[in-house]
């Protein structure tokens, strides 16, 4: 994953899981991150689409946790924002003439899912609370 989707949702759940009776705002939340809010916005609706957190609109709303932090696996917010695999993209055009080329892209996804399913494994055995002790 060549992008910093996971980091910042890992930064909006660890920040909603330091103040789980409170309901945090997006602008509030992007002052932590230091990025736009709207970018928070649109993780906040990915991580809501997955059921890790809930949302209220209006004046008093905000983002909450949708269960305890220990209920949580960093494997969960990993799937929620995944949109590249672990080890980059394959080659999109291998000559289809050459021993390698013409497979390489079949042995090349076995070995991204396989790389992806440690890293999935991994990160299920922590969770929210685990990672969001490091700060106390």
């Amino acid at each position: 994953m060549n992008n910093t989707r996971f980091a910042t949702a890992i930064h909006i759940m660890t920040l909603l899981a330091e103040s789980p009776q409170e309901w945090l705002t997006s602008e509030w939340m992007a002052g932590s991150i230091n990025i736009n809010p709207v970018m928070v916005r649109k993780e906040l609706s990915v991580l809501k689409e997955a059921g890790l957190i809930i949302s209220r609109q209006g004046k008093v709303g905000g983002s909450q946790l949708a269960k305890n932090a220990n209920d949580i696996k960093i494997s969960d917010i990993y799937s929620a924002v995944k949109n590249t695999e672990v080890l980059g993209k394959k080659n999109n055009n291998p000559n289809p003439k050459c021993t390698v080329g013409k497979e390489i892209n079949e042995h090349l996804e076995t070995l991204f899912s396989e790389t992806d399913q440690l890293v999935i494994r991994f990160l299920g055995n922590k969770t929210l609370q685990e990672f969001t002790d490091n700060f106390k």
